[in-house]
């Protein structure tokens, strides 16, 4: 039995049926490299089950502390079902890529049943119509709790499933995996009153810690901007859109997929520009175009939260969320994109300056050692009331960059030729850019609240001209 940590804990207590906090992959497999040219739903359930070990959250639930007074603890599911995870579809013909994004929003819109093992996979079959696929091809989408997994591990999941060759084998289990029964209400009241007793010095101990240098880095920014002649009237507050509403339960998908070598090239057009920064400059540009559109463009700046990886490397291959993040302005009221690439670029490294200064494993260190009782409490709280929609805006999205394996990966012998991502759209930021990269090629991925975001196919469009605007003067 394992407590999660407090960040963790974070994406359980916050959870509601509108705003459900998984994250999905989804990838497009080519089955002509499989054994026979063929990959069949009983061969899937082979593979998967002989990797169950790799990844612990495979057969790991949660156990609730009653009245929420600590963190939650994950458990081995002694009555795992591996056939209840691995589900089987097939969209209607002509099964083209609108289809397949409307049926995996409607999947990705259904909460994780928080009485399993907090993971599903579903295989897509039909999908024949979808352009610049080979003929034959299948998806699969897998959905994991945010409380498992962050985008890092994510891709590590992501490899524990997957070989570098159509017939590859997965590693023998070192140990016999064993099932737990679930612990009683004494046990976790005695662990919850301890926690609860000790947790508040940890707390306090934190807080002093990481406050002198956040205080001091904020002013530093603060005086930065002030002194700036690029940046002096830089906007005090977040201008509200459509995106900074309450959510609904419903969901819309969609993703564009660029060469991942032109990336490259444009941000050789700003020295010192990361490929982040160029994916910063497209989302901006994107939202710039579609509000536009709709006549509905701040004339002040729009801004993301983009989060930032703290996993070491003695901390790979374990679950859990290793996670900071910084607010990086996308200068949309910025017309030329490559001067918007410039100040995004600036701002990225203001903000990466502030979250050095605070230190990378604030946020973590924070949440885990926040009393449970708290933490939960307070969680609870926010989610329930749609407090985040009520405030004033943070942001107006989240843009998330997961760079993947850039090498072929195989599943099950079938070769996997897309990769996309979807996020999670919550009160007050109804918006989720994904932008995970593959084999070569790096994609936007778009989940948003569908109340919010009617007209997914417009945004996609608006994302391909953005890049285009960027990319013919990034080379010019």
């Amino acid at each position: 039995m394992e407590q999660l940590s407090g960040l963790d804990a974070t994406f359980i207590n916050v959870e509601t049926r509108n705003a459900p906090t998984h994250i999905s992959g989804l990838a497009i497999y080519d089955q002509s490299s499989a054994p026979n040219g063929r990959v069949t739903f009983k061969g899937i359930l082979s593979n998967v089950e002989s990797r169950l070990h790799l990844a612990r959250c495979f057969r790991q639930k949660i156990v609730r502390v009653p009245f929420g007074f600590d963190h939650p603890y994950w458990i081995e599911d002694a009555d795992f079902d591996l056939e209840f995870h691995v589900r089987h579809i097939a969209l209607p013909k002509p099964g083209d890529w609108r289809q397949l994004c409307i049926q995996v929003a409607r999947l990705h819109a259904r909460p994780l049943d928080h009485g399993k093992p907090l993971w599903e996979m579903y295989v897509i079959e039909g999908l024949d119509g979808v352009e610049d696929m080979p003929p034959g091809s299948f998806a699969v989408m897998t959905k994991v709790h945010h409380a498992a997994v962050d985008g890092v591990s994510g891709v590590e999941l992501t490899a524990a499933i997957h070989d570098l060759e159509p017939e590859g084998a997965p590693p023998e289990a070192d140990d016999e995996w064993i099932a737990e029964s679930e612990p009683s209400l004494l046990e976790l009241a005695l662990r919850s009153t301890v926690n609860n007793i000790r947790q508040p010095f940890h707390f306090a101990q934190v807080l002093g810690e990481a406050a002198p240098p956040a205080i001091r880095a904020l002013l530093e920014r603060r005086f930065y901007a002030v002194g700036s002649e690029e940046d002096e009237d830089e906007p005090l507050e977040v201008p509200r859109t459509r995106f900074n509403g309450k959510v609904s339960p419903h969901r819309v998908f969609e993703a564009r997929t660029f060469s991942l070598a032109d990336v490259k090239q444009i941000r050789k057009s700003v020295e010192g520009a990361t490929v982040n920064d160029v994916m910063l400059t497209l989302c901006g540009g994107a939202l710039r175009k579609y509000l536009e559109h709709h006549g509905e463009l701040p004339l002040d700046t729009l801004s993301a939260f983009a989060p930032i990886s703290t996993r070491t490397a003695d901390q790979a291959g374990t679950a859990g969320n290793q996670v900071s993040g910084m607010f990086v302005r996308l200068h949309t009221d910025e017309p030329d994109p490559v001067r918007r690439l410039q100040k995004v670029y600036r701002t990225t490294l203001d903000s990466k300056q502030v979250a050095k200064a605070v230190g990378a494993r604030s946020m973590t260190d924070v949440t885990q050692t926040m009393p449970g009782a708290l933490a939960g409490l307070s969680g609870r709280l926010i989610a329930r009331t749609g407090l985040m929609s009520r405030l004033k805006p943070i942001a107006h999205t989240v843009v998330s960059n997961v760079p993947g394996p850039q090498v072929p990966l195989y599943f099950t012998g079938a070769k996997m030729v897309g990769s996309f991502a979807l996020g999670l759209p919550m009160e007050g930021i109804g918006l989720f850019h994904a932008v995970p990269s593959y084999n070569g090629a790096i994609s936007v991925c778009v989940t948003a609240c569908r109340d919010q975001l009617p007209d997914p196919a417009l945004y996609a469009e608006c994302i391909e001209d953005a890049f285009r605007e960027l990319r013919e003067a990034a080379v010019s």
